[in-house]
């Protein structure tokens, strides 16, 4: 078993409401004034009211070259990280003394926004006291799947060291992918849904010593499970272009929900020998509010049970991995007492499924 003891955020330095985003948008989209009046109204479907970014608003207006994007997301990545992590580590609502840099045994590093050789979990090893003999686990190219699949490799790993602590950070810069010139709806859709988010999480092993740190309920994983829909490569992902990546986007996805992902959640619900009233509520990253729709209707749930995906899309947007940290950490500031159960959720590139069971623990 692993426990995921706490979750820490670090805060983009701009904010933009969704309002000012559409505005902005509309006047600098390559596209006909009928067809962006046919578009605009996916600013208010989205379900967003804020989102944060790296760079200003005039940022977007100009053309940026690949190097440049990569430059200011290997800068800001490295910023944003480490302030993620302290805050983790440092947490007096989650641990009774922080637990020292030293005390990590595993890194995983989680993005699909930029590129690092060597890769970030270098770069941030060597601006905090870690251990030179730190195990590294960087994975790339998962996008939205990658938070609940670094917690889940985290999770296996520390089974195999059950006496280990692991760190998973994920940070995703996605305004640096916008793409000005670029005319596919897919672009416009994603200017209208994504933005930047920093997280860190820590797991302690079931026989860590830091397990004693731990004051409150936090969430023991129980079991993961990761699923992959073949002949699938164009649903999401990226287009690398001469400016940086450009956003693939299929409207297909809300469908797959229906489909994929429910044939995965329903096989591992049976493992487990659970059905979904044996959750209290679920953790699942949305994709958009279409996807949240999806999610209920597989499950057969109420929108009570996802409400922290609806409020995390509603503050923040779509941050890619990093959102389903953001909603977990809501969940366990909730107070939810021991014993209760959940599911941690995530579709990504692949197009690919990440699950994990989780369980409060005293």
């Amino acid at each position: 078993m692993s426990y995921i003891a706490s979750i820490g955020t670090s805060q983009p330095e701009f904010n933009m409401k969704q309002t000012e985003v559409k505005d902005f948008i509309k006047n600098i989209f390559p596209r006909p004034e009928k067809e962006l009046d046919r578009l605009m109204p996916v600013f208010e479907n989205a379900h967003v009211a804020n989102r944060q970014f790296v760079v200003s608003k005039a940022w977007f207006s100009e053309q940026h070259s690949f190097v440049e994007r990569n430059r200011i997301y290997q800068e800001k990545t490295l910023q944003h990280s480490l302030e993620a992590i302290d805050k983790c580590l440092s947490s007096k609502e989650n641990f009774h003394d922080p637990i020292p840099y030293e005390a990590i045994d595993s890194f995983v590093f989680v993005s699909s926004t930029g590129i690092s050789t060597p890769s970030m979990d270098a770069h941030i090893v060597n601006k905090r006291s870690f251990r030179d003999d730190i195990t590294r686990i960087p994975l790339w190219g998962l996008g939205c799947a990658g938070g609940a699949s670094g917690l889940a490799r985290g999770h296996e790993w520390l089974e195999a060291n059950n006496s280990g602590v692991t760190l998973i950070v994920c940070a995703e810069l996605c305004s640096l992918t916008f793409q000005k010139d670029d005319e596919r709806k897919s672009n416009f859709i994603g200017s209208a849904l994504f933005g930047d988010g920093i997280s860190a999480a820590l797991m302690i092993g079931d026989k860590s010593e830091y397990r004693h740190h731990i004051r409150q309920p936090v969430p023991k994983v129980k079991a993961v499970s990761s699923r992959l829909k073949k002949q699938s490569l164009d649903v999401m992902g990226w287009e690398i272009a001469p400016h940086g990546f450009e956003v693939i986007f299929a409207k297909s996805i809300p469908r797959l929900v229906e489909t994929f992902w429910k044939e995965h959640v329903d096989d591992f619900m049976e493992k487990q020998g659970t059905i979904s009233t044996d959750y209290g509520f679920f953790i699942a990253h949305p994709g958009g509010k279409k996807v949240l729709n999806a999610i209920e209707k597989v499950l057969d749930v109420s929108e009570d049970s996802l409400q922290f995906s609806y409020q995390v899309l509603h503050d923040h947007g779509n941050m890619s991995s990093c959102t389903v940290l953001y909603i977990l950490k809501e969940w366990m500031k909730n107070g939810v007492e021991p014993g209760e159960k959940s599911i941690v959720s995530a579709l990504g590139p692949g197009f690919s499924s990440e699950l994990l069971e989780v369980e409060w623990s005293g």
